[in-house]
């Protein structure tokens, strides 16, 4: 359960000095036929973005990594998006939980579709737990860059306004749930979406925040 805090030290370090790093972040293959697979150049954009603007020294790759591996814990952040089910099983939950206590930190983006499914298999995760909408001066909207009205919107789907909700344990944001928002979308080469240059880089830029948070938090 310390390899988390390991590899977000080990992180830090490198970050710290300028030096080339081996820690990455990594994308959850969950099971229950959901596209866990969406959004494929978001995470190494926003890495890309982190390394330039933080001067974080992440490696330019993600990884992929299933929620019952004990590879989980090689990775401070993990990313999690898609459309349709998820399913954990008992063995995957304990497994996230575990992985989540150790200083871990699972950012799951709501590509459409997804919230039924998130919030029920979450529950596995944490029984004792249920997502909160964060305010507005929650360090997660602040900490790199400022959000001051909260998370922002990306693409539209029903009409509703971009919500993040979190898991906090023991006083941790261990789960942040970005809900409406579209934030992955966001992170996509230009030329996926042709979404305006400035709505990519407050995507990103929260993004960043999410990431130095997730590294910073421990």
């Amino acid at each position: 359960m310390r390899r988390v805090l390991f590899v977000c030290l080990l992180g830090l370090m490198a970050w710290n000095a300028g030096a080339q790093s081996s820690v990455k972040l990594a994308k959850l293959k969950y099971g229950g036929g959901g596209d866990w697979y969406a959004n494929k150049t978001s995470l190494p954009n926003l890495i890309k973005f982190c390394n330039q603007n933080l001067k974080t020294a992440l490696a330019p790759e993600e990884d992929i990594v299933e929620p019952g591996s004990p590879e989980l814990f090689n990775y401070p952040f993990v990313h999690m998006t898609g459309h349709g089910n998820v399913v954990f099983t008992e063995a995957e939950a304990l497994n996230i939980r575990k992985y989540l206590l150790a200083g871990g930190f699972l950012h799951i983006d709501d590509n459409y579709g997804l919230d039924q499914f998130v919030r029920r298999e979450m529950k596995k995760v944490f029984p004792e737990l249920n997502f909160v909408e964060l305010p507005f001066d929650h360090p997660v909207y602040k900490v790199k860059y400022p959000f001051p009205n909260g998370l922002p919107k990306v693409h539209e789907h029903d009409g509703k306004a971009p919500q993040g909700f979190g898991l906090i344990w023991q006083g941790r944001l261990v789960c942040f749930f970005s809900y409406e928002c579209d934030l992955g979308n966001g992170w996509e080469d230009q030329a996926v979406y042709n979404d305006p240059e400035p709505v990519r880089q407050q995507a990103l830029k929260m993004g960043a925040n999410l990431v130095y948070y997730a590294m910073t938090s421990l």
